[in-house]
Parts: structure tokens; sequence; C-alpha cells
């Protein structure tokens, strides 16, 4: 899988006794969390855990170097079931996605480190990850911290309709892959689909509201997209890249500040 983690932030690239040599009550190490799944006919399976390294790798190379950040390997396989039914998806179910968190949770605190982060960049994990960044600082005692996507950014000049419900190999996630991966986007077969119109709201809708309908991606979008990549630009997805390694840097120093409440 291509990288832009920098060698020196690379936690398995340490031997046992640097391990031991680290300062364990201020290191932050952090998890990737993605998916393999189908990402309509344009961009590869890839695409999330391609991004979670993308913007993870350039935020770190904006720390300092005595930063004591290391990135852990990803989880690459998470819970991708509404994608089930696309060729090359790989989904793993929440109780093993949970477990395997929950097993690096506990190598993580009998190492002796006591702060955690988990970066996910695959909305089925969401919910998940929530879950369990609660859970290993209950059963660890472990400092833990969520981190989302790309840290907050409001990605400029994405349209409204493409900020509510582009949410799946729509604008944003081509544009970031033009940018830093374009020999795997496939600009010739760009297909468009949303799964409500932002005009037109209606009292169920399928993300971010107080009521919502469940939905599996075949059941609405035959191409496996939910958005339109046709205004993406690799001019965009690098500065679109560059903002959101900024606000993930900011958030990975705050969470090396952090001290608990007394």
């Amino acid at each position: 899988m291509k990288t832009w983690i920098p060698d020196s932030r690379k936690f398995a690239y340490l031997n046992w006794k640097q391990v031991e040599a680290l300062p364990k009550q201020e290191t932050l190490l952090v998890l990737p969390t993605a998916a393999i799944e189908q990402h309509g006919h344009h961009l590869p399976l890839a695409t999330d855990t391609l991004i979670n390294n993308l913007l993870l790798g350039n935020a770190l190379e904006m720390l300092p170097a005595d930063a004591p950040v290391y990135a852990l390997e990803p989880v690459c396989y998470g819970k991708s079931n509404e994608h089930l039914g696309f060729p090359g998806t790989m989904s793993v179910s929440a109780a093993t996605f949970m477990a395997v968190v929950r097993d690096v949770g506990a190598s993580v605190a009998t190492s002796g480190f006591r702060k955690l982060a988990l970066y996910n960049t695959h909305g089925g994990n969401s919910s998940l990850v929530d879950v369990m960044a609660r859970d290993l600082r209950a059963e660890f005692g472990l400092r833990t911290f969520a981190l989302y996507g790309s840290g907050g950014v409001r990605y400029e000049g994405v349209s409204a309709q493409e900020r509510a419900y582009g949410f799946h190999a729509g604008e944003i996630e081509t544009a970031l892959l033009l940018s830093a991966t374009p020999d795997l986007v496939d600009q010739s077969a760009y297909t468009v689909n949303y799964i409500a119109d932002v005009e037109k709201p209606e009292t169920l809708l399928p993300e971010n509201a107080a009521a919502t309908f469940s939905w599996l991606t075949r059941d609405i979008a035959a191409s496996g997209v939910t958005g339109d990549p046709r205004p993406a630009t690799a001019e965009n997805g690098a500065l679109w890249t560059k903002q959101a390694a900024e606000r993930i840097a900011l958030a990975l120093e705050a969470m090396l500040r952090w001290k608990d409440p007394a």
C-alpha cells in the first residue's frame, strides 16, 4: 500500500528497546481505521485507506520533530456491509472490528502507553469508533481520542448538495486522489448519484438528521457512487489535503498537551 507516513513516525519500524525508551505518559499512538470497499467505477477499493494515510502522513510531517507521535499500522478492513454486493468489498462484522480495536488497545496499554488516538476515514466505522474510544478508556484507563476525516475542515468551493450527500466517491474523495494518486483515478468512468436533495428536505433523511432511514448502497446507487465526482480537480485536492492536514496536526498537538482534569 502506498504510504505518506514518514519512516520516523512509523511505530512498527521501531525495535522493542526503542519502544521501551519512549516517554510512555506523553507519547501519542495513532491507530488509523479505514476500509477496503467499492468506490464506484472510477476510484480504487483502497480509497478510504489511501486518504487516511495521505492526510495523516501530511499532518505528521507538520509536527515538531521531537513530538512523540507515532502511527500504528492501519486497520484496513472495516464494517462495510453497506457496500456488500459490489465485487471487491471486504467487510468485517461490527463485533470483529471492535474486537480488533480492543485487542490493539490492550497491547498499547500493556506496553505502558497512556494515550491512543483512533483516526477514522470510513463512515461505516464511525459509530463503532465512538464506542471503542469510550470502552478503551473504561477498560484499560487509556486516554483515548477519536478523530475523523478532515479534522473538521469544510472544503472550500463544494456545493451544498455535494457537501450534504456527496459522501462516497464524490468530488472530495476524487479530488484528493487526483492530487495524490492520479494513476488510480479513471476520469472516463465518472457516474453521479445522490441519495437525497438538499433543496427538498424530508422528515426522514439518510444521514445527519434526527430521524434517518437505513440504506444499502445497492438499493440507491447502481454504480456505487453517492455524489458527483465531475467537478473534482487535482488542484483542489492538493489544497484540501493541506488544509485537512493542518487541522489534523493541530488536533494531534492538542492530544499531546492533554492533561486529565484534576
